[in-house]
């Protein structure tokens, strides 16, 4: 069921009637009903493995807080017969039964996803090293359907059992409400990546109509519906016609295709994630931010704080953490401090670590080695930005620069254009293609097709164009403002005729400037493929 479908909003509109009739105490139970129902309208057999996932989760998560449990019970009750040995040994006993618990349920799930989403990129890399050998032998693709937002649940509930064995949440008792966590059908496309600790309270409690609440739901909702609509599946039509046809549209088309995908794909995740975070709000349901502003970004460091920001916690908290104060990782750590001096000792675990989290990264956008290369692309820049932090702080120290409005320009534009480089592997989805077609930028020289009509061959006409220059200075407009407060509360604050002129001109745009209709075809959220 596509978030643009006619379908979509009658489910839509039914729910919100119903969640506001029946009593606050049912209204949980509702979502779950609605959540299960969304996803077997997107495919019947997908329920088998978001239950499969769910029963795991919860069954391991008890476990692992009743062990727990009954080791302070324990301890508690035998605190003066037990020595401080005998205490340590029965405490590592439990650990080690929650460890497996916790490994158990993590490699289950994990290896659904392996199987699901990687079985055919691993046969297909097989069958290129036995052609490379001289082999004749070939194995056959399996016909595995991935289901819809297998990524997001499966990472969302995993940071449920590794909260509840940290001791960081309690396991929820109550099957139902863990089942309704795992599927909240908003995120389910395409996140945010929601903890527990923070959806919970929110997402189970009663919540009566609010009118204000429940009119900046709607007006978050139409503000995404904008973004991709009217942005995101226009633009497309010229993304596609560039990427598809890569004999014709090569050099500066190259550099026009990065520039069309960087907005393209901005508007149609955020467009997504407002959708969302608007069908919650309304609900009554907090759900994180998971975009802020990242095209104002002056570095790479910065702009992967503003982007997908559920995504970057989460692998910090449980990748990244873990693996830089594992005890090989200190061993290793106290072997290059010792033989290769402090300054690489202290480095190296670092390096380490954001590698893994990079390569899992770019494993986790897609199975093929276009997304593996754009995730160490962005380590590689990461890790020299960081070397070369001295050298910035020698050039600042002597030109006094910083701060000033053209420098913050350049630093924005420079981040743009190395984001949008990198995302090319993201268009082209093959590794030696992209490097090929990169570097037709040098050699072709055809920059003149920006300016003698050329671009009006992709399939976008002269209204197209204005359409989306436009919706791109709202675009930067919004995010402006956004910059000193909410434009919501901006809005409300205003008088009733120019409330109604801002909102229903947005309804409108959509309406009238949005790509459906003859010629366009619609498309799902990019990033429910993930």
């Amino acid at each position: 069921m596509l978030f643009t479908s006619y379908a979509f909003l009658g489910f839509l509109a039914t729910l919100f009637l119903l969640y506001y009739l029946v009593p606050g105490r049912f209204q949980w139970k509702l979502l779950l009903a609605a959540s299960y129902l969304f996803y077997f309208a997107a495919g019947p057999a997908w329920l088998l493995y978001i239950l499969a996932t769910t029963v795991t989760t919860y069954f391991a998560a008890l476990r692992i807080e009743d062990m727990g449990r009954r080791q302070k019970a324990y301890i508690k009750a035998n605190k003066d017969q037990l020595s401080r040995e005998e205490k340590k040994a029965y405490k590592n006993r439990i650990k080690s039964g929650q460890w497996r618990w916790l490994l158990a349920c993590l490699l289950f799930n994990l290896g659904i996803l392996a199987v699901v989403k990687y079985t055919n990129f691993a046969i297909s890399n097989v069958n290129g090293l036995l052609r490379a050998v001289g082999s004749a032998r070939q194995f056959g693709f399996w016909d595995i359907a991935l289901p819809m937002g297998i990524s997001f649940y499966t990472f969302q509930a995993l940071g449920y059992l590794i909260d509840v064995y940290r001791g960081t949440v309690e396991a929820e008792r109550n099957p139902g409400r863990l089942a309704l966590f795992v599927s909240f059908f908003p995120q389910l496309i395409q996140g945010p990546i929601s903890r527990f600790g923070d959806l919970a309270q929110s997402l189970f409690a009663e919540h009566g109509f609010d009118g204000k609440r429940f009119s900046y739901g709607l007006e978050r909702i139409l503000w995404g519906y904008f973004k991709k609509l009217v942005i995101a599946d226009r633009i497309l039509t010229g993304v596609n016609a560039i990427i598809r046809d890569t004999g014709t549209y090569r050099g500066a088309y190259v550099f026009v295709g990065m520039l069309f995908y960087a907005l393209e794909l901005y508007a149609d995740f955020t467009g997504g994630i407002d959708i969302t975070i608007g069908i919650a709000q309304s609900l009554g349901i907090g759900v994180k931010e998971n975009f802020r502003r990242p095209y104002f970004s002056k570095s790479v460091k910065e702009y992967w704080r503003r982007w997908h920001i559920t995504m970057g916690t989460w692998f910090t908290d449980y990748i990244f953490y873990p693996i830089s104060v594992c005890k090989p990782m200190l061993k290793f750590s106290r072997f290059a401090r010792a033989h290769f001096g402090e300054c690489i000792g202290k480095r190296a675990p670092v390096y380490l670590s954001s590698f893994a989290v990079w390569l899992a990264t770019g494993i986790w956008h897609g199975a093929s080695w276009n997304f593996v290369v754009w995730g160490l692309g962005n380590w590689v820049i990461l890790m020299v930005s960081q070397e070369l932090e001295p050298l910035y702080a020698r050039f600042h120290g002597r030109f006094r620069v910083q701060g000033s409005w053209w420098f913050k320009l350049f630093q924005v534009v420079r981040t743009v254009l190395l984001m949008s480089c990198l995302r090319t592997f993201d268009c082209y989805r093959d590794v030696p293609l992209t490097f090929r077609m990169f570097g037709t930028l040098f050699t072709e020289g055809n920059w003149h097709i920006l300016w003698d009509g050329s671009l009006l061959g992709l399939g976008l006409s002269v209204v197209d164009y204005g359409v989306l220059l436009a919706g791109l200075a709202l675009l930067v407009t919004v995010s402006l403002l956004q910059r000193s407060g909410s434009v919501r509360d901006r809005i409300a604050a205003k008088p009733y005729p120019v409330r109604f002129l801002v909102w229903y001109g947005l309804f409108l745009a959509v309406l009238l400037a949005g790509a459906y209709g003859i010629g366009y075809d619609a498309s799902q959220f990019i990033y429910n493929q993930f």
